[in-house]
């Protein structure tokens, strides 16, 4: 790490963001476990509604409607019609029954016509349940990287549209929320390959230059272990000589050229990886922490995984 690690379980917004494929999900989920090992009331909310995020509980895919998957983790899945139903019923105290129909034909429209509309139903609910308290932390399963600033930068969009009235008003306190960097945080994934370190660089520099928002830390995941030293590889490399490989597998009574293959590919991946991580944090503001999640070996994700993940995320923040 290249800064003092933060104490992310104090923040009460957190979200979690990531180049397609580094994992972001998992590390959400991880995070979420955390705190509810540590004593919280969690919130978890998945924005894409693809029901990864419960399934890393092994629970059933959730909906608008929180419910608990694990002992202090409540989930929920973000749905912007929803999300405009609740609105309107507990800011204009207009009673919507069923689906909206023709008003939900008209936000589409207007959603259309004004970027930032859309992406605001989807940050007011998630700042609302941190005004109303109503859990100790949420922690946001956010969208893919490249999507990300929209969302957060949404509400200031709206302000610059709207300058009185209602809608004003409600992105005042959202903003108040989103802002203050004692409660909201981004945490960015990433994995130590090309492409997701870049687009880790580009995001850090918008989220400064275009939202409220504080970048708190960068996860770096699955990187791989130390297998071997300088000399453990040294050793590799005589051993890989054509006539020290025919001796071994004439003791071993079988070819070992895949075992030496393969230390040698573990050695690249391991130096090649480290590699990505030091343009990382070149490239990061030196006061930006950086924490380090191990590559994991397992085919399947579920609960187990979870946990690990926790307990290792954990030990990154000195918990």
């Amino acid at each position: 790490m290249n800064a003092a690690a933060p104490d992310l379980l104090q923040l009460k917004l957190v979200f979690v963001t990531g180049k397609g494929g580094v994992g972001k999900t998992t590390v959400a989920a991880a995070l979420a476990q955390l705190g509810a090992d540590h004593g919280k009331h969690v919130l978890a909310c998945e924005v894409d509604a693809k029901g990864d995020l419960a399934a890393l509980f092994e629970a059933a895919p959730t909906d608008f409607v929180p419910r608990e998957i694990a002992p202090r983790v409540a989930s929920m899945s973000m749905d912007t019609e929803a999300s405009l139903r609740e609105y309107l019923k507990l800011h204009l105290r207009i009673p919507v029954v069923g689906r909206i129909g023709p008003l939900a034909k008209a936000f589409d429209f207007v959603a259309t016509a004004a970027p930032g509309v859309r992406e605001i139903l989807t940050v007011g609910k998630l700042c609302y349940e941190v005004r109303e308290r109503h859990y100790d932390m949420v922690v946001v399963d956010a969208p893919a990287s490249g999507h990300i600033i929209g969302q957060l930068a949404a509400p200031q969009a709206i302000n610059d549209l709207v300058k009185v009235g209602l809608i004003r008003s409600q992105t005042d306190w959202m903003l108040e929320i989103l802002s203050d960097a004692q409660k909201t945080g981004l945490v960015a994934v990433t994995t130590p390959e090309e492409m997701p370190v870049n687009e880790t660089l580009e995001l850090t520099t918008r989220v400064k230059e275009e939202t409220t928002v504080q970048l708190s830390a960068v996860v770096v995941n699955r990187v791989l272990p130390e297998l071997f030293g300088q000399r453990e590889e040294e050793i590799f490399e005589q051993l890989r000589r054509p006539e020290a490989e025919a001796v071994l597998s004439e003791r071993a009574g079988g070819s070992v050229a895949p075992v030496l293959e393969a230390a040698r590919l573990a050695v690249t991946m391991r130096r090649t990886g480290a590699g990505h991580l030091q343009h990382l944090q070149a490239g990061l503001p030196s006061d930006l922490p950086v924490l380090l999640l191990p590559e994991m070996f397992t085919r399947t994700h579920g609960l187990r995984t979870t946990h690990q993940m926790a307990q290792s995320l954990g030990e990154e923040l000195g918990y």
